[in-house]
């Protein structure tokens, strides 16, 4: 680039920062000044400041659109203090349950903090395995969302129908399987910036060590609590987590192969306790710089960020109505339930709570937000309602331990093909019938089916001890008790 255009840019930033820091607060530029000194000190000192590299993951949510506004004031106020500022990597993961308002609040923020012209800043996605440059307009693959349907089913279908609720798993697996990868690509980076809070970050790593149980692999229960252990679990797990699964399938490898390094180097830096806690302070910078568009509510009441609130209370509907004898109706009344005791509990607005009530509590929209929800799953996920109520009695693993019972409770005209069943899924050949009614009902193929037939059941913790049915059905009651011990309630939280 030639000076003339080195300065019109340098002005640039330099305006992007004056803009930004007009919307931060006195403990806002106090945080900000804070997050530079920890830079500092974790590169070895300002003079190696320009040599250093950090990873920020995007997301789309609110907090995470604010924490790498907070970041990018960081490089830009060092870049007006210092011969150099640190290299700023930031990467999304493309998966089957990421929205489009996510992606447009992922661009907007993008945007404002002027980083695509920037060399100073990489903007990727992961698509299939794939690093690409980050275009928010490109939908997922087709490649991608079939890979990233077909893990999620896998993965959901390691558990006990009568255990805890964790279907979605898969999303902790993918993501930490993505960290690991981005973290080394391409020379690498130095450090993962996280702004969880430690409760955040528990959620995660008992998540991650839960789905790599079901896929097959053994992480140790030792190590750092939280992030800090992050790199050290991940390197256990090793470069392909679903190695059990695909086993005589095949996956596409992460590529570009060449640009992974071999050996990781990355830390983590903690900044949670940086953090401006007073919502209402954020939402200027939020909304009025960063261009967000939040679905209040609906982010408020998620129990899970791998699957939207509205499929969450689905499949909570299909369960009490296929697995438990109830009513649809009771399990989205249950859903509810948790989840104002969640809201209540982080004393949100009234006004949302009230908000949640009449989305899922509204008996006459009952039937219009089934079919809503469905066709939801069905878009984003790429899973019917029979494929759903399948995953919830997860009748594949152990030998088919399950299929009786499901049989006998969604397809009792099947029953008397039982032993053709089974020789499929043993690998041998069975009419042409069968086979498809075996895909179509689970959105599988049988040699997956197959491999799943030959895998036990994985009704671990997240600490990997396994929680007997009488337990998990204690918590859960437990958590639709708004006087219920939090302790308790915490516990099924976690775990859901």
């Amino acid at each position: 680039m030639t000076s003339i255009h080195d300065q019109a840019m340098n002005y640039v930033y330099q305006q992007v920062l004056q803009r930004l820091l007009g919307y931060f607060s006195r403990a806002e530029r106090t945080a900000l000044q804070l997050l530079i000194q920890r830079l500092a000190v974790a590169a070895g000192g300002m003079e190696h400041i320009g040599d250093y590299k950090v990873l920020a993951i995007q997301s789309g949510a609110r907090d995470n659109c604010y924490t790498l506004a907070l970041l990018r004031a960081a490089q830009l106020t060092i870049a007006t203090r210092a011969p150099a500022t640190f290299q700023l990597r930031i990467a999304s993961l493309r998966l089957n349950g990421t929205s489009c308002a996510a992606e447009e609040n992922m661009h907007r923020t993008n945007s404002a903090l002027f980083v695509y012209d920037d060399p100073r800043v990489e903007v990727l996605m992961v698509d299939d395995r794939e690093v690409l440059p980050f275009n928010h307009l490109t939908p997922i693959s087709d490649a991608g969302r079939e890979s990233s349907r077909l893990n999620q089913l896998l993965i959901g279908h390691r558990r006990e129908w009568r255990g805890g609720f964790d279907l979605w798993d898969d999303g902790y697996l993918a993501t930490g399987e993505f960290y690991g990868q981005i973290a080394r690509w391409d020379g690498g980076v130095d450090a993962l910036l996280i702004s969880d809070t430690p409760r955040q970050q528990k959620q995660f790593i008992d998540g991650l060590k839960r789905a790599a149980i079901k896929a097959g692999l053994k992480p140790s229960h030792a190590g750092e609590a939280g992030y800090a252990g992050l790199f050290a679990l991940l390197d256990e797990l090793g470069s392909d987590c679903y190695q059990a699964f695909y086993v005589d399938y095949g996956q596409v490898p992460w590529r570009p192969q060449e640009r992974f390094e071999t050996c990781r180097r990355t830390a983590c830096i903690d900044i949670h306790d940086l953090l401006v806690t007073n919502l209402e302070e954020r939402w200027p910078l939020l909304t009025e710089f960063l261009g967000f568009q939040p679905d209040e509510m609906f982010a408020q009441i998620s129990d899970n960020e791998f699957v939207s609130p509205s499929i969450s209370a689905h499949v909570r509907g299909l369960q009490a109505s296929f697995v438990q004898g109830r009513s649809y109706e009771s399990g989205v009344a249950q859903y509810l339930q948790h989840a104002l005791v969640m809201m209540r509990r982080k004393h949100l607005p009234e006004r949302l709570c009230e908000q949640a009530i009449e989305v899922f509590g509204n008996p006459a929209t009952m039937s219009e937000r089934r079919a809503r929800a469905a066709a939801e799953a069905q878009k984003n996920l790429g899973l019917s309602e029979t494929q759903l109520v399948c995953l919830l009695f997860a009748p594949f693993v152990e030998k088919g331990a399950g299929l009786k019972r499901f049989l006998r409770q969604c397809h009792p005209g099947m029953l008397v093909a039982m032993p053709e069943l089974h020789r499929a899924m043993q690998g041998h050949p069975v009419a042409e019938q069968i086979m498809q009614w075996m895909s179509d009902v689970s959105g599988l193929p049988v040699s997956l089916i197959g491999q799943l037939y030959r895998m036990e059941g994985a009704p671990a913790s997240a600490s990997g001890a396994p929680q007997t049915p009488g337990h998990r059905a204690a918590l859960q009651n437990t958590a639709d008790d708004p006087g219920a011990d939090q302790t308790l309630v915490d516990e099924w939280s976690a775990g859901h």
